[in-house]
């Protein structure tokens, strides 16, 4: 057991991970991979948290002049002698992550972005003294330094030109989360003003730089070349579903493996398969590295520790929620399905612009699965097409957290805005009207997005349809006091409601039944409950004498209503 490494939770620096004795999984035959494929702009889209910032980390520790070499000791990369004493140690690095840029209008975003740069160009304040550059360079430098962000478009293009005048050296330039600006701006209604300036920073940069040794890029959505890379030749984009590099992005089964060795857990590999594996990249099975490490970290404070949502806790999903505010009754049921296990099968653009993601459902799909919410298991060939399809899945138990979780704050929502049904399902409970309960809850359940049929047991599927009952009530009815499995008479009653009427009472017993033809056993099984249990004995201690008892039972969208006077 390697006791004395710590496990880096959010720690995205090499330099800090090696050498405060992080445990590294190592990823440095990107490296390798990166000066044998060579382009000169390569693009690597991921989803969030999958290592994208570690290994920009690390390519600026390698390449970086000056850079100590002893880091990567004992690493893949260092088995590579030649390679290591042609390239480690021997550029100019320019890096920037755009992470950060965000703001709720364009010249707050912009400010962002400029301090960045900012940031950047003081780390190589070493310029303003160099003797290897002109007088008019220095002064040129020293203005750059004050933060005049009045030619931000050449900033980088500008400082690369220094770096090789002080090293006589090519740059490498790394930009880490590119497309953040661009979502930020999205959401933000500026799309179009950030789209420009970024295009503008990037072509002098990346395409008339006769500075430029190489760039890297990362980004979890492949924008358009169109849109921002407009002119690029030597320009390769790495996405999920390309082979090379497939494994240099979150971590392999066998890594998974040796670290849960490493810290003596190997027994609870099941659990992290299940939560956090499932995604493909390439031809390689991915894990997620977020989840993994942050479980493993619970798992050496203690052993039995239960799996959580990391990933889906670490920031918004909003491309869920908006996914499923825009799906209509057929993209609900193929949720329905993914949700229950299912395949769905989907053409999908790889590359889009943000601007075009909400123009239809399918660029969504598309989104959902470039963003790591969908994993591919194979793909199908269209009939009367020579394109292909890929056969969609969720990837693993914390996504579909995530879509249950969305579905539900959906159907909320859609139930609250339902006035008119809500009051005619009130109504028909005080008037004992049984056909016009079932009606209104089927037309509930004829709406929602089921997350029923699935592998949970009967007993959680009627927790489910007990707890979507009691949201039903309490929400079109404020002024009812209801209560949820509180004791009465010899048990503990499913719901218990309290009309203003201080003569009325309520009882209500819910079942579930594996099929819709087993609906009316189901219900006088949940009748018999309430009168063996006297499950109205709370009403009637308090003078309740008008007493309705109602069995309801659930089978996927449908249910049946049985109601008696006691």
């Amino acid at each position: 057991m390697v006791d004395a490494m710590k496990l880096p939770v959010g720690i995205d620096d090499f330099r800090k991970l090696r050498e405060s004795d992080f445990y590294y999984v190592d990823k440095t035959k990107l490296i390798e991979q990166l000066l044998q494929s060579w382009s000169e702009v390569t693009l690597f889209t991921r989803p969030r948290r999958f290592g994208k910032t570690l290994n920009m980390s690390m390519l600026k520790s390698f390449f970086e002049i000056g850079t100590d070499k002893s880091l990567f000791d004992g690493l893949y990369i260092s088995k590579n002698k030649e390679l290591c004493d042609e390239y480690m140690g021997k550029y100019p690095v320019i890096f920037l992550s755009l992470k950060g840029v965000e703001g709720l209008d364009f010249s707050s975003a912009r400010r962002m972005l400029c301090t960045i740069i900012e940031c950047e160009i003081n780390r190589h304040y070493y310029l303003k003294t160099s003797d290897a550059l002109t007088e008019e360079d220095r002064a040129q430098f020293a203005k750059m330094l004050q933060g005049n962000d009045s030619n931000i478009e050449d900033s980088i293009r500008m400082l690369s030109q220094l770096l090789y005048k002080h090293y006589r050296q090519k740059t490498v330039i790394l930009i880490d989360e590119y497309d953040v600006p661009l979502d930020k701006a999205f959401q933000n209604g500026y799309y179009k003003e950030m789209v420009s300036l970024i295009r503008g920073i990037f072509g002098q940069a990346l395409k008339t730089n006769e500075f430029l040794q190489f760039a890297v890029l990362t980004g979890y959505l492949r924008v358009s070349k169109e849109s921002i890379f407009t002119g690029l030749n030597n320009f390769e984009i790495n996405s999920i579903v390309d082979i090379d590099h497939d494994e240099q992005f979150g971590f392999t089964d066998n890594e998974v493996k040796k670290l849960l060795s490493d810290y003596d857990r190997a027994e609870r590999y099941p659990d992290v398969r299940e939560w956090y594996d499932g995604y493909h990249f390439g031809n390689a099975d991915i894990y997620c590295p977020w989840d993994v490490i942050n479980f493993a970290k619970k798992l050496v404070a203690d052993k039995n520790a239960r799996p959580s949502a990391f990933w889906i806790n670490s920031s918004g999903n909003d491309m869920v929620k908006r996914f499923v505010d825009k799906a209509d009754q057929t993209t609900r049921d193929e949720i329905e399905k993914l949700v229950a296990g299912g395949i769905v099968e989907k053409r999908l653009r790889l590359d889009l612009t943000y601007d075009e993601i909400d123009s239809t459902i399918d660029n969504l799909w598309s989104v959902l699965f470039t963003t790591g919410y969908l994993t591919k298991i194979g793909e199908v060939k269209m009939p009367d097409s020579e394109s292909y399809a890929y056969k969609l899945v969720i990837p693993n138990k914390e996504v579909r957290e995530v879509f249950i979780l969305q579905i539900q704050e959906w159907f909320k929502s859609v139930v609250t805005n339902d006035n008119d049904n809500m009051k005619l399902l009130s109504k028909a409970i005080l008037d004992k009207d049984e056909q016009r309960i079932q009606r209104q809850l089927n037309i509930v359940m004829g709406r929602m997005i089921s997350v029923l049929d699935t592998k949970a047991s009967d007993n959680m599927k009627e927790n489910f349809y007990h707890g979507l009952l009691l949201g039903l009530l309490r929400g079109s009815n404020p002024d009812w006091l209801i209560k949820s499995n509180r004791e009465s008479g010899d048990g503990f009653s499913d719901i218990l409601i309290r009309p203003e009427d201080p003569d009325e009472g309520i009882v209500i017993e819910v079942k579930y039944a594996k099929e819709i033809k087993g609906l009316d056993v189901a219900c006088e099984a949940a009748m018999t409950q309430i009168k063996d249990k006297r499950y109205y004995e709370a009403l009637r201690d308090e003078g309740r004498c008008n007493i309705l008892a109602y069995g309801i039972a659930f089978s996927r969208k449908r249910c049946k209503v049985i109601g008696k006077k006691l």
